[in-house]
């Protein structure tokens, strides 16, 4: 209790310390942070940005003065133009202007292939006024040569995956890069999540950026090399990258509360004539394993204990209610494999049904009014480009996705995000709530878990993520039933509750009625299996697959009999295992005994 109570009172002190930062920081202007006045204004005009979000304020001045800068700070906060303007700022006010020719000046990398387009998307908005600073990208997924060609004339700025950026730096000889001025890692967590530690190092070997070669290259360069880092969390991996490509930064975001000094870094330096002397930044690395996460204090974040067998009704009846509630808005939905992914889009696009089923066919109609996007990484590139655009622009719609939407990623209006499968690490919850709430926004964040998966919610506790019990029932007692004359005001479970109950027989029927579907019920349930045995650490004591019961999981699909072919393999690879570990433990035991002979 009084743990809760020392919580509670963190988290009140910490929002009034944002709200008294942020209204010190409302008063500022772009122009007054020192970029130029065209800049300031297309920033207004073309994005909507009255005034620098606190980030900006705290970034952009420490950026102008030419610091290495490490900048963690919430999800939809504003980093991506706290970095872009003042790239904008100093190469429009080259003298000369820059051609073509030149080659790239500023490099940024990002872990996605929709981040990449978001942030060219962005950098074409500022750049309006701007005609001869030239933006680019390269991603996986594109045409190699239409890139070279791109590269041989020459890009000011590139946005790129790293994964094609290194096969351009070794391949591509018409690549100019000789007057690069910056390296920025967005979302640097996640590019080395995503397994990109090896090609990040390989692309600071060639580019000659690592920390101290930098500081080698500004001695003879006209300009010195900056790079700047951003990341939502910080873990281990992100504090090595730092190490190796920041020289003596300047840590944005972080609270002092939340630093461990380091040995290995004891510098403390003041930030130039360019940024105010009352603020002092320290040289410090983060200890990640048992610290907060920054989360908009505007985020309502909720959760829902369901039961694995009515899991798709729930979800079904929550959706139903949020777009009845409210027409207008979006809803982003997280599963944890693709073929999830494809099962729940086709679901949810074509099931209909009718609370009057005893009578007309006729009178069925589709469950859910709303358009249905859905995004994955084994979608065609052209499929996840167009989807990816088709969804910002929509008023009210909804998208399932897998973690390849949840991060950087900022859809407009996004009311409600609803984690239906687990994300595992708590900084991957982090970013998948950080769809919604962004630019100081309201919005809500809803955590599936069923009732043996509960220890999780302390898991996020110890990084400071609170959540309170979405009022489930209220929800579903609010739906019509004309099937039944009187209403009982309590039932011994969810799964008796009359309208879960119903719908769960409509969805069974629905699906055992078309093999296509069925078909896509079976391949979801089967990888989705597999994903639940692979949570890592001290999470595979709270997602534990013998704690399942898999008649129940096919239930979740609607599927009336658990797949026998999935069941069996599951099962053999279990006892597979077991005779392995039999095996082994006979082996050893075979091996004492010849040594205990000799």
């Amino acid at each position: 209790m009084k743990k809760t109570q020392k919580t509670n009172k963190e988290k009140e002190s910490n929002t009034k310390t944002q709200t008294k930062e942020s209204e010190i920081f409302a008063s500022c202007s772009f122009s007054s942070l020192g970029l130029h006045s065209t800049l300031s204004e297309q920033l207004q005009e073309r994005l909507g940005f009255e005034a620098p979000t606190l980030v900006q304020a705290q970034a952009i001045p420490v950026i102008l003065s030419g610091r290495h800068v490490l900048v963690n700070a919430e999800t939809g906060s504003g980093k991506t133009i706290a970095y872009l303007a003042p790239i904008i700022h100093y190469l429009q006010g080259y003298n000369p202007r820059i051609e073509r020719s030149h080659g790239t000046f500023a490099l940024v990398l990002v872990p996605t292939r929709e981040l990449c387009l978001q942030v060219y998307e962005i950098l074409q908005k500022l750049l309006h006024r701007f005609h001869w600073i030239v933006p680019g990208y390269v991603m996986g997924g594109e045409n190699r040569n239409k890139e070279k060609a791109r590269l041989r004339k020459g890009i000011s700025i590139l946005i790129a995956t790293p994964g094609r950026l290194l096969d351009h730096l070794k391949n591509t000889s018409s690549f100019v890069h000789t007057n690069l001025r910056w390296i920025i890692f967005d979302e640097a967590d996640r590019i080395l999540e995503l397994g990109f530690g090896k090609d990040i190092e390989e692309i600071l070997d060639l580019l000659g950026s690592r920390a101290n070669e930098s500081v080698e290259m500004g001695k003879s360069s006209e300009f010195k090399r900056q790079n700047l880092l951003l990341s939502a969390t910080l873990n281990e991996k992100v504090n090595h990258l730092s190490k190796i490509s920041l020289e003596n930064p300047v840590m944005i975001g972080l609270d002092n509360m939340k630093m461990q000094p380091d040995s290995s870094v004891n510098q403390t330096g003041s930030l130039g004539s360019d940024v105010d002397e009352d603020l002092d930044y320290s040289i410090k690395s983060v200890n990640s394993s048992s610290g907060d996460y920054r989360l908009p204090a505007q985020l309502v974040q909720r959760f829902v204990k369901v039961p694995c067998g009515s899991r798709l009704a729930v979800l079904l009846s929550i959706l139903k209610h949020l777009f009845e509630r409210e027409a207008s808005q979006k809803v982003v939905v997280f599963f944890s494999t693709c073929d999830a992914v494809d099962f729940h889009y086709m679901l949810l696009s074509e099931f209909q049904w009718s609370p009057y089923w005893q009578f007309e066919e006729e009178l069925k109609q589709m469950f859910l009014k709303c358009k249905t996007f859905r995004l994955h990484g084994n979608m065609k590139q052209e499929d996840r480009r167009t989807t990816f655009s088709a969804f910002k622009t929509e008023k009210s719609a909804l998208l399932v996705s897998t973690d390849v939407a949840a991060r950087g990623l900022d859809f407009p209006k996004v009311r409600c995000i609803i984690q239906y499968d687990s994300p595992g690490e708590a900084s991957e919850y982090v970013h998948r709530v950080g769809r919604t709430a962004r630019l100081g926004e309201r919005g809500e964040s809803l955590l599936f878990l069923q009732p043996i998966e509960v220890d999780y919610l302390q898991d996020l506790e110890k990084h400071g993520v609170s959540l309170t019990e979405y009022p489930l029932l209220k929800i579903i007692d609010s739906f019509p039933l004309h099937i039944q004359m009187h209403r009982v005001k309590k039932f011994v479970s969810l799964e008796s509750h009359p309208w879960v109950v119903s719908l769960q027989r409509e969805l069974e029927s629905y699906i055992s009625a078309e093999p296509k579907i069925k078909k896509q019920a079976k391949d979801a349930f089967c990888s989705w299996v597999r994903a639940y045995t692979a949570h890592r650490g001290d999470l595979k004591q709270i997602f534990m697959v013998k704690k399942l019961h898999l008649g129940h999981v096919a239930k979740s699909f609607a599927l009336r009999e658990q797949p026998s072919l999935v069941g069996k393999t599951f099962q053999n690879q279990s006892k597979k295992r077991k005779r392995d570990m039999k095996q082994k433990q006979k082996g050893l035991f075979k091996k004492r005994k010849v040594a205990s002979k000799t």
